[in-house]
């Protein structure tokens, strides 16, 4: 699974940061973007900023897509992912 955040549409809540701060980071500009092992992910419009997503974070990161006001969080599944779909089930 990877994910990246379209700051276009960043309303700048940090509400991913609260869910999965291993995989989402919100620098001076009030904008967020994800991060991968450490290294932030800072490409402007995303889709060459596409970080991978540790299967211990794939709830929180599914969550926070969920919960995130301005829907700017986008999620790639795998074809190898088959195992997330469950998961994807289960958030509410």
């Amino acid at each position: 699974m990877r994910v990246w955040i379209d700051q276009d549409l960043c309303t700048g809540d940090g509400l991913c940061v609260d869910h999965c701060p291993d995989v989402f980071v919100q620098l001076e500009d009030g904008i967020a973007y994800v991060a991968e092992r450490g290294e932030i992910l800072n490409d402007p419009g995303g889709s060459g900023s596409l970080a991978a997503v540790s299967p211990r974070n794939v709830v929180s990161v599914l969550e926070a897509a969920e919960v995130c006001p301005g829907e700017c969080i986008f999620i790639d599944i795998d074809d190898m992912d088959d195992e997330l779909v469950p998961a994807v089930g289960t958030v509410a």
